[in-house]
């Protein structure tokens, strides 16, 4: 991170085994602003991000640039003739769906890849992909209201396998989580796919959705020798099966 302040700095002090600083200054003639800029790859990197996001010390300029950039979000969606009460609810809601995948990439094309190594993109990368979470409805929302991004959140998911080796099922931060089951990325490319949201490299689509399918882990070798996985074989055996089967003929479409 990188941290500016509106007041000149009168001293810091450290304490290393609490991780923790105590920053003084001078008597102060009006509020102390603070800005932080945050990056996943370096410290340079998170100074880059913040002089190019908020190069200013306008805190009401950027609330309302932050909330016209929410109000436009938010009013794809029009709810009329309801009470306020549940306009409320319902705003709430679609703005809780928003908030996540988050980009994860740095003003000048960096990022951390799924093999946590420093690559660089033209593009827009994003991480927190809690696909079981995600793919039954949130996802197909975004297929209405965020095309573009949805066709950026499949980019994000090929550069991920093609670093880390897989799509993701659970990503945080490019890690494979290892959380929850199914490779639920297959069903969120394959409803874009079916809804002529299609700006990727299909081939490379294909070819990672099958390689989700055909790995030997999570009770995935019994389903594909005996077509089912048996409770002996595998915790959540019924559970796993019932997700591999619909990922499978989202591929199979």
């Amino acid at each position: 991170f990188y941290m500016k302040f509106s007041e000149g700095l009168q001293s810091i002090r450290f304490n290393e085994k609490q991780s923790v600083a105590g920053i003084s200054f001078d008597k102060l003639q009006q509020p102390l602003l603070i800005k932080v800029g945050i990056s996943a790859v370096s410290t340079e990197g998170a100074k880059t991000n913040l002089k190019a996001e908020i190069p200013h010390w306008d805190f009401e300029k950027t609330r309302s640039k932050t909330k016209a950039l929410w109000g436009k979000e938010l009013s794809k969606i029009v709810v009329e003739g309801q009470s306020e009460t549940q306009k409320e609810i319902f705003y709430t809601a679609l703005y809780h769906s928003l908030l996540n995948p988050n980009l994860y990439v740095d003003v000048d094309g960096n990022y951390n890849g799924t093999d946590l190594q420093k690559h660089h993109t033209n593009d827009k990368h994003y991480t927190i992909f809690s696909l079981w979470d995600t793919f039954r409805a949130t996802h197909p929302l975004f297929t209405l209201i965020q095309q573009e991004r949805t066709n950026e959140f499949i980019r994000t998911f090929l550069r991920q396998y093609k670093e880390g080796g897989q799509l993701p099922i659970w990503e945080l931060a490019a890690n494979y989580t290892g959380c929850m089951i199914g490779y639920h990325a297959i069903p969120v490319i394959a409803d874009a796919y079916a809804k002529g949201i299609r700006d990727y490299d299909v081939d490379l689509v294909l070819e990672a959705m099958v390689h989700s399918a055909m790995q030997d882990n999570l009770g995935l070798k019994s389903y594909k020798e005996n077509g089912f996985i048996s409770a002996s074989d595998e915790p959540e055996s019924v559970s796993k099966n019932l997700e591999y089967a619909y990922d499978d003929w989202c591929i199979a479409l």
